[in-house]
């Protein structure tokens, strides 16, 4: 079983859910937002993402095992 405990919202601009334990910018990355896009849930995300400088490359490129 999993237990998924972290934020979420309904964004209407994406029309789906999105996780605010995470920058605006990095969620509007995320969802391939344009840069003129006024956020529907500005003031929801947190100012500062959990990821770190250190964990992104292996975020995106995952060890083959």
């Amino acid at each position: 079983m999993s237990i998924f405990d972290a934020p979420i919202a309904r964004c209407d601009a994406v029309r789906e859910m999105v996780l605010t334990d995470e920058t605006q910018c990095e969620c509007a990355r995320e969802h391939d937002c344009p840069p003129d896009r006024q956020c529907p849930l500005a003031g929801y995300f947190t100012e500062t993402s959990g990821q770190t400088e250190s964990e992104a490359p292996i975020l995106l490129h995952p060890t083959r095992h």
